[in-house]
């Protein structure tokens, strides 16, 4: 499987450098990333917004070695809430954040990180829009569990993600799955031991199902992030037994991946999410989109050999 292999090159500073100079590299990157600047990113939410679309936006960048690499990540969220305040769209353009981001690696990581994060939530919160925390690699988990936690008891607005590849998720999605909560489910994108993830595709998505049925039929708002048109179906036919209305629960999907279904799924009255990342530091986000689908892979190495 080529997919833990790619994760492993996530962390490779030597295929870091190779792929940044490989010829192909930014057609590639461009189709997954939507500009280096917020200046860049701004048209592509209004353009969004315009086709019915809403968005949730992503600084790129999670190798933090030091607080004040943290406290940038941190600015730079904040620079991105004084943007969207301008465009008045609520949480139609709401903020997406990686702990790793704001310093949870780091000494005292998991209070630097919340420390980081709360500004970034409070300015949110205060141009109507709001914040989802995202998953990453199963060892920060109780920590990101425990930040969101603490950020709910004064803005309840703000979502987490859980992963359907890990085992200890239907239990999560459990205690997660409560009036005004947001949760997002996706499949999964880092590399897992078999001690705490399922490792075959079949059994991911039976998961996906299974915990999927959890936040449809509890009392919170589920985010269905996945690009598997079964899956996507599954979750439709979940919703209406469960006796949800199209905009008590959403889609997510990535930018640049299926475009066609995002303005399908808003056309036919569903709220689609844009998961739209932008930043200078795109080589890890980058890496795990490639390991999530054979054909981006396949659609890089054609990049690659292109000259000129």
């Amino acid at each position: 499987m080529l997919g833990p292999v790619i994760l492993a090159a996530s962390r490779s500073d030597k295929m870091r450098r190779f792929v940044s100079a490989a010829p192909g590299t930014k057609q590639v990157v461009d189709r997954f990333i939507a500009g280096e600047s917020v200046d860049q990113v701004v048209p592509i939410v209004e353009d969004a917004a315009d086709k019915g679309l809403e968005v949730t936006l992503d600084v790129v960048g999670e190798d933090i070695t030091t607080p004040a690499q943290a406290e940038a990540a941190r600015d730079a969220y904040l620079e991105l809430v004084e943007r969207l305040k301008v465009l008045d769209l609520g949480t139609r353009a709401e903020m997406s954040v990686k702990l790793s981001m704001f310093g949870q690696a780091l000494e005292n990581g998991h209070e630097l990180a919340l420390a980081n994060v709360r500004p970034v939530v409070e300015a949110a919160a205060a141009i109507g829009t709001t914040v989802t925390l995202d998953a990453e690699d199963h060892t920060t988990l109780d920590s990101m569990f425990a930040i969101h936690e603490e950020l709910r008891k004064d803005f309840p607005q703000t979502g987490c993600v859980i992963q359907s590849y890990l085992f200890r998720t239907e239990d999560d999605a459990r205690r997660l799955a409560a009036a005004g909560s947001r949760v997002r489910i996706v499949k999964g994108a880092y590399k897992e031991p078999a001690s705490v993830a399922y490792q075959d595709k079949a059994e991911i998505d039976k998961a996906y199902v299974r915990i999927t049925r959890i936040l449809m039929e509890g009392e919170g708002y589920p985010m269905i992030g996945s690009h598997d048109p079964r899956l996507i179906a599954i979750a439709q036919e979940l919703g209406r037994q469960s006796g949800r209305k199209l905009d008590e629960y959403e889609f997510q999907m990535l930018y640049g991946i299926r475009s066609d279904e995002h303005i399908r799924l808003a056309a036919e009255g569903h709220r689609m999410r844009v998961y739209t990342a932008y930043g200078t530091d795109w080589y890890g986000y980058f890496m795990r989109r490639l390991a999530e689908k054979p054909a981006n892979l396949l659609f890089f190495g054609r990049s690659i050999l292109t000259k000129g």
